[in-house]
């Protein structure tokens, strides 16, 4: 195992940014920056041993500056979606950006993938890790609480990215953090991602209102296009006139996971019969969203000039149900203060 690390270059404020790089004994590497506590890229074999970067991403700083689609990004104070863009805690409500229509997506206008951050790395035999800390100051994005936060991402000779999330508020808060990295198993530039097989480990799923909303129903799968639970390509059903992905254009959908909630555990599972990569995710969390990159317009700057289009890349997004502080019935994700928010999820990597 080993970590190396680069200039990335300057942000557009004159700020020096690191890019960090984990390689572990099969040749995976895991490129990391400090700014933004971005996944830049990952590299990782084929069934034949051909090594491909199956991330979306850019080559340089000035792209995650941007970064519109949230391509790698560190997803903070709240991932997913909060309606009407408020919420109340101990009877005061607290308003936050309105950046996406009436309603917060990602925490807001400036989300945690816009910040430099506080950075350790460690090595050892069987594991390297790479740090990423910073305080996220009461009121920032408009939520409570000085948040302090830290991030740490893991490489394993067993071909796993261990993400593990930290942090701890002075004040009750609600915090759900998360990683929005687009796979592409047959690389970032091979375009749709309609072939690959899907599988997730839910038997319900989250309806939404035409804003992205969740209604607070929980709906079965069984009979519908949302139903995951034997794999399928994700193009099969994905044009289907069923109202929740004509809504979101395609799958943009919290699952409701069917695990114990106490354990790290296999969620979902993804292969590209083409390339014969398979990923695995597991979580701790009770939710994922599986997004299919609907709104992902041709994007410029991206990797060695590729041109990223709608559909070309999954997304599993491991959280709290969306809009959770408002719908009583979803699991919490209240932070009360001094107590401590600590999460895992896995992107484990391999070949069928």
């Amino acid at each position: 195992m080993k970590i190396t690390q680069k200039s990335f270059g300057k942000t557009a404020q004159g700020e020096g940014v690191t890019l960090y790089t984990l390689t572990n004994g099969n040749g995976m590497k895991v490129s990391l920056t400090n700014y933004g506590a971005n996944i830049v890229s990952i590299i990782v074999p084929d069934s034949k041993g051909t090594m491909a970067d199956v991330n979306l991403g850019y080559d340089k700083v000035a792209g995650y500056e941007k970064n519109a689609p949230g391509f790698g990004s560190f997803i903070g104070r709240h991932a997913n979606r909060i309606g009407g863009a408020k919420f109340e805690i101990n009877g005061k409500i607290y308003e936050l950006d309105k950046n996406d229509g009436d309603n917060n997506l990602h925490g807001g206008f400036t989300g945690y993938n816009k910040f430099v951050y506080e950075t350790e790395s460690y090595e050892d035999d069987d594991i390297a890790s790479v740090e990423f800390s910073r305080l996220s100051p009461h009121m920032e994005q408009g939520f409570p609480g000085n948040l302090d936060i830290t991030v740490t991402y893991s490489l394993t000779e067993a071909n796993e990215l261990v993400i593990e999330y930290l942090a701890v508020s002075d004040r009750d808060t609600i915090v759900n953090l998360t990683n929005h990295s687009y796979f592409n198993l047959s690389g970032h530039n091979a375009g749709s991602v309609l072939d690959h097989k899907v599988w997730i480990k839910a038997n319900q799923f989250t309806p939404t209102d035409k804003q992205l909303i969740p209604t607070g129903e929980l709906r079965d799968v069984t009979g519908t296009p949302m139903d995951f639970r034997v794999a399928k390509k994700l193009g099969q059903d994905i044009d289907s006139n069923y109202e929740p992905l004509v809504f979101a254009g395609g799958y943009d959908h919290n699952y409701v996971l069917d695990i114990s909630g106490t354990d790290v555990e296999k969620v979902a599972e993804m292969i590209d019969e083409k390339s014969g990569r398979k990923l695995e995710v597991f979580t701790d969390m009770p939710g994922i969203q599986l997004y299919s990159a609907n709104f992902l317009t041709p994007v410029e700057d991206s990797k060695a000039g590729a041109v990223y289009n709608k559909r070309d890349a999954v997304c599993f997004e491991t959280q709290y149900f969306p809009n959770s502080c408002n719908i009583s019935s979803f699991p919490s994700c209240l932070l009360k203060a001094g107590k401590e928010y600590d999460s895992v999820t896995i992107y484990k990597f391999s070949v069928i």
